[in-house]
């Protein structure tokens, strides 16, 4: 049986050398088949990933483990293993939920994380935008100094903003927080979505001008739909600031019921010298499972964003 010929638009003198070569290999089969050798996977790909695990997760079962322990192991430590428990017990969670205002504590997280990261997206995409499509003198400089005040840390800035908070009348109230955190989370959030709008054409926009469209318009029907992932990875950023932040909200909030999870845990369960380890861990436990949850469902969003305002 003859060999087939070779395309007409294939250089006869190559046809030899084209016949010759084996059918079952890809042109990056030979460059790629050191990854399929078990001992080099198993030191290349699976021990990293093996010890990045184990690093990301221990403080969560040391958590979990603390939360369930009596307190007779928790104080113990040569009597009993550090890392295990024998004759787990919920008393730590029951307190914590029934016995203190831990769902008041959280409410109040959620409540002020998601009011300033609403009013810190919006000022952000106005800034962004601003500074990538609207053609003016200076556009990049402004961009360059937003990012830089972010750089300025959180410990200088509590200081003038409790006076003005004190000024104001809003000390001991959850709107100080939530006018406060959007001062750390803009210029972040700004930087990042200059980046990704970056990313989308502007023949699109053009386009929409010919039409008739406002700037409006197009920030609302164009761009915002092609910039989701960019202003869920910016959701995200912000919302797990919020959640965490410590400084402001120890400084703007002193009454039990308006305090937020981090400082309200850390107050209520340490009395001078006195650590309640299974209260407290069990607080952090199950303060920290809503952003893990978060992060579990958008977390391919938050990536592909953080790529595209680094590229950029």
């Amino acid at each position: 049986m003859s060999a087939p010929a070779p395309p007409a638009h294939v250089d006869p003198h190559l046809a030899p050398v084209m016949e010759a070569r084996p059918t079952g290999l890809t042109d990056n089969s030979e460059g790629m088949a050191y990854l399929e050798r078990l001992p080099r996977r198993l030191v290349t790909t699976y021990l990293p990933l093996l010890v990045i695990l184990a690093v990301l997760l221990f403080p969560f079962y040391w958590m979990a483990l603390t939360a369930i322990k009596p307190d007779e192991q928790l104080i113990d430590m040569e009597r009993f293993n550090p890392f295990w428990v024998v004759d787990p017990t919920f008393k730590h969670i029951h307190k914590l939920l029934f016995e203190t205002q831990y769902p008041r504590w959280l409410w109040n997280t959620m409540y002020v994380s998601v009011a300033a990261t609403v009013l810190s997206l919006f000022a952000s995409v106005l800034a962004a935008y601003a500074c990538v499509r609207v053609r003016y003198r200076g556009a990049g400089w402004v961009g360059a100094a937003i990012f830089l005040a972010y750089l300025v840390p959180p410990s200088i800035l509590f200081i003038p903003l409790a006076t003005i908070v004190q000024a104001y009348g809003l000390f001991d109230s959850p709107i100080a927080l939530i006018l406060a955190y959007p001062t750390i989370l803009i210029p972040f959030s700004t930087w990042l979505l200059m980046g990704y709008f970056k990313t989308i054409p502007y023949e699109l926009e053009e386009c929409a001008l010919m039409d008739g469209a406002s700037r409006w318009q197009i920030l609302t029907k164009v761009i915002l739909p092609l910039a989701f992932p960019g202003l869920i990875s910016a959701g995200i950023f912000s919302l797990t600031l919020c959640w965490n932040e410590f400084i402001y909200a120890l400084t703007f909030l002193s009454s039990t019921q308006n305090k937020t999870v981090p400082i309200a845990v850390v107050s209520e369960f340490v009395d001078g010298d006195v650590y309640k380890w299974g209260s407290l861990m069990a607080g952090a436990l199950l303060g920290s499972l809503p952003l893990v949850i978060l992060y579990s469902f958008f977390v391919e969003y938050y990536v592909s964003a953080l790529t595209g305002a680094v590229k950029e």
